[in-house]
């Protein structure tokens, strides 16, 4: 794709493919861009200008083909291809991530999850075993891993973000609480979940002061 798509937009996506697959569950076939804003609470036009950016898809008078659109945004999304990842951090986080089935339907296979603690070091998440941060590269480069996901404390990331790199770690999905250093080609999501909470308190603080400014 030749113009560049702004990060707003790519954020996005996913929310359009998550409410196009329950309508895909639910045998319609088409919808307009109005029926999709009320479904989605944004505005219709927001709608077409998204996706404008890749074409279109839509027939003036008839709307969006569910199953053609549902099938065109998992391609913008990259999602006909399958990515192997792997965890780093077999705490909480790391286990929870590591049983979420939906991943695989989406093309994502969990293929390894290291840990630094000799207590977690042999245990299973759905089948995949544990192994010791030792054997990590040797690991990522015998398995063709695409993808790390890092849930380990800020102290030890940037260092595990260096090893792998080296590696060939072409992404890494960071919850680590701090940013990471990496060299351009190398694609980070950082997901810092105290950010989101605390944005959270923001909107229910916001909301409860416009309510008491009406009350009053």
């Amino acid at each position: 794709m030749d113009k560049d798509i702004s990060q707003a937009v790519i954020s996005r996506l996913p929310r359009y493919l998550r409410y196009l697959g329950e309508l895909k569950d639910k045998n319609v076939e088409r919808i307009s861009s109005s029926e999709l804003s009320v479904l989605m609470k944004v505005t219709a036009s927001q709608i077409r200008q998204d996706l404008n950016n890749f074409g279109g898809f839509g027939q003036q008078g008839y709307g969006y083909n569910v199953d053609y659109l549902y099938s065109e945004i998992s391609k913008i999304l990259g999602l006909e291809h399958q990515y192997n990842f792997i965890i780093i951090g077999a705490g909480n986080l790391g286990k929870a991530l590591g049983g979420y089935l939906n991943f695989e339907k989406r093309g994502f296979i969990l293929k390894g999850m290291f840990d630094k603690n000799p207590d977690l070091i042999g245990t299973e998440v759905r089948g995949v075993k544990v192994m010791p941060m030792e054997e990590v590269p040797a690991f990522i480069k015998a398995n063709n891993i695409d993808i790390a996901v890092l849930t380990i404390p800020k102290e030890g990331a940037v260092l595990v973000a260096k090893v792998l790199v080296e590696n060939g770690i072409r992404a890494i999905w960071n919850f680590a609480h701090v940013d990471l250093d990496v060299p351009e080609y190398v694609q980070v999501e950082n997901v810092h979940l105290s950010d989101s909470l605390m944005k959270l308190s923001y909107n229910i603080s916001s909301y409860m002061e416009s309510n008491k400014d009406k009350e009053q």
